[in-house]
């Protein structure tokens, strides 16, 4: 894709996921469209083997805007960062078609790895604000990580991820229902689980009560 057509196509991508955008001038100043103008030289000149300046250009970036691609990340097409103050995407990171990240998002290694240290991320994943995706796990398609979550392992297509280890509290086997793909769209882990204790607290209490009900009547039929 040209470098116009690149243009155009992330004022077209951020115009369509941010409602606060109103015109295509708008777009100009958002910080997203400055970092990835930014990575899309970087990430040329990295892969031609120019480090020193993939470097610069990577870091002039994420002085202006607060987001941090390495040059030597994989980002495929439709990917969108939501103001993106303090996001942080590692050097072997791989991440998919059409995938949303919020702010304060880390796609991060853990400092122990060789070789291929940082995630990968499927295609129409959303990461919500604040979560840390650590390691070398890979994050399957059409996922979604809550805010605040941190993911040290791989998680399966279609599933809802959220806590601190993040686990998988909802899984819909293949994808999520589109309307569902955001940050508030989350079940409540504890509160399933007060619910489901309660549930069980409730039928213990009713089979008590059946047997103190027949142990009276045994009592009665010996007199």
């Amino acid at each position: 894709m040209g470098f116009i057509r690149n243009i155009k196509e992330e004022i077209r991508l951020i115009r369509e996921r941010d409602p606060a955008i109103h015109s295509s001038m708008e777009v100009l100043l958002y910080p997203s469209f400055k970092a990835m103008l930014h990575y899309r030289l970087a990430h040329k000149l990295y892969l031609k083997k120019h480090y020193f300046l993939a470097r610069y250009v990577s870091q002039r970036g994420a002085r202006k805007t607060g987001i941090e691609i390495h040059p030597g990340a994989q980002i495929g097409k439709g990917f969108f960062i939501d103001h993106g103050n303090g996001v942080i995407i590692g050097e072997t990171t791989i991440i998919g078609d059409n995938v949303t990240l919020y702010q304060g998002v880390t796609l991060g290694g853990t400092g122990k790895e060789q070789g291929k240290r940082h995630p990968t991320i499927g295609n129409n994943v959303m990461i919500g604000a604040g979560a840390k995706v650590l390691g070398s796990c890979t994050i399957g398609d059409d996922s979604k990580i809550g805010a605040g979550s941190v993911v040290l392992g791989p998680v399966p297509p279609g599933s809802t991820v959220v806590g601190v280890p993040g686990r998988v509290v909802r899984s819909y086997g293949n994808a999520h229902p589109q309307e569902t793909m955001d940050q508030t769209n989350l079940p409540d882990p504890v509160k399933e689980e007060i619910q489901a204790l309660q549930k069980t607290g409730e039928e213990l209490q009713g089979r008590l009560q059946r047997l103190e009900e027949t142990l009276e009547e045994l009592r009665h039929g010996e007199k």
